[in-house]
């Protein structure tokens, strides 16, 4: 008994270690795309004074440029007072004006100790974005507990594997197909494993989430060929070729966009499915895989009627402005849907969703096959029976 209870244990607990050595392990990792100031420092300064007398206003667009004085708070130049200039482009989307007591990013730059120039870049958000993901993790945990400590674990994982791995790979020219395959599935897994440990349901949910991804996967390339969509598509991807990144290949880096940004999705369903065969098969011991399988699909058709609607408003949610002008101008819809950036976000959607359709039967299947005690092999079977009568035992006593 306490061997299994031991057994067990490690199974629930390993992946919060591994979760960990990961964080600690990505956190040090240099991404080889550091930022480097040449006779320049990046800091923070406080607005003391504006000037706005060489701001020329044309409606609503705002050009020239904002002078203001400033108090650097860190770095090199701590304590000094100095002249920033913000400049304005027309743009209501990139332009920023500030206000006097206003928190700002600075670049100064600088030869030896003196002072050449101070650029504002925009606000310093870093303590109201600290602020809100304290608050984000504090009620996580609280309503969770030790769950929600895990799920966090998970969210941060995530972020810096993102950042330090994904995005690398992408700018170094790797396949973006294979980089998005291998890093959705390392990450189900870690996810998945974070919510059961390493044990049969966890690798129920994951096989499930990924053939659901993979048939995302082939969908989107299939679709996004024949829909004649061009990576350049997505927002702010040509100003990486102007940036002295013309190898990249951005029609297959959105194909990877499609089924990565469908397979959070597809976790929460395969997660959801699998713990009602789970529970099922606890009930029933007995129950063969077909049926713990039908009662999976069962929960999948239920779950599947709402989850493809979150994709549809997730996706959509972030072109409501977009929607408005159209409407606005009076653009006919079939003028409207055949638009590259539309078409663009049929695919995103539609293909999602039927990743979610796709990953239901999978992952009933995989959960009837690996749950049940049908497929086990007869010493499995003799000492899960010898488990749960120690344990009557003992709850006996």
């Amino acid at each position: 008994m306490k061997k299994f209870l031991t057994r067990e244990k490690i199974q629930y607990n390993a992946p919060v270690v591994v979760c960990i050595l990961l964080i600690v392990f990505l956190f040090f990792l240099p991404t080889g795309y550091q930022e480097i100031y040449r006779e320049a420092e990046q800091c923070v300064a406080q607005v003391l004074q504006t000037d706005e007398s060489k701001i020329v206003d044309t409606g609503l667009v705002r050009s020239g440029e904002q002078r203001c004085t400033l108090a650097i708070l860190n770095g090199r130049f701590k304590g000094q007072t100095v002249e920033g200039i913000n400049m304005l482009n027309g743009s209501l989307e990139q332009d920023k004006i500030f206000a006097v007591g206003d928190r700002a990013q600075v670049v100064v730059s600088h030869d030896g100790d003196e002072i050449l120039m101070t650029t504002m870049i925009d606000h310093d958000r870093m303590p109201s974005e600290f602020i809100l993901l304290a608050l984000f993790g504090i009620f996580l945990i609280l309503f969770a507990g030790r769950t929600g400590v895990r799920a966090l674990l998970c969210f941060v994982l995530t972020i810096l594997a993102i950042w330090k791995l994904l995005v690398p790979f992408f700018l170094g020219g790797n396949n973006p197909i294979w980089v998005g395959i291998i890093f959705t599935l390392v990450l189900s897994v870690m996810t998945i494993a974070l919510v059961y440990g390493f044990d049969r349901r966890c690798a129920s949910a994951t096989s499930g989430t990924f053939l659901g991804v993979l048939v995302a996967c082939l969908l989107g390339i299939l679709f996004t060929d024949l829909f004649k969509i061009h990576g350049a598509v997505m927002s702010s991807s040509e100003s990486l070729l102007y940036a002295g990144y013309q190898d990249l290949n951005l029609t297959s880096i959105f194909m990877a966009s499609i089924f990565i940004g469908a397979s959070g999705a597809l976790i929460d369903l395969s997660v959801d499915i699998t713990s009602a065969v789970y529970e099922v098969v606890q009930k029933r011991p007995d129950i063969s895989w077909k049926e713990a399988t039908a009662s999976g699909m069962n929960v999948g058709r239920a779950a599947m009627g709402t989850m493809t609607t979150t994709l549809l408003l997730a996706y959509s949610g972030g072109y409501i402005a977009m929607l408005m002008v159209f409407m606005a101008q009076g653009t006919p819809l079939v003028n409207m849907i055949n638009y590259k950036y539309v078409a663009a976000e049929i695919v995103h959607t539609i293909v999602g969703s039927i990743g979610l359709v796709a990953v239901a039967p999978f992952t009933a299947l995989c959960a009837g096959v690996l749950l049940t005690r049908v497929h086990r092999q007869p010493q499995e079977v003799e000492q899960a029976s010898a488990n749960e009568q120690s344990g009557e035992e003992v709850c006996a006593k």
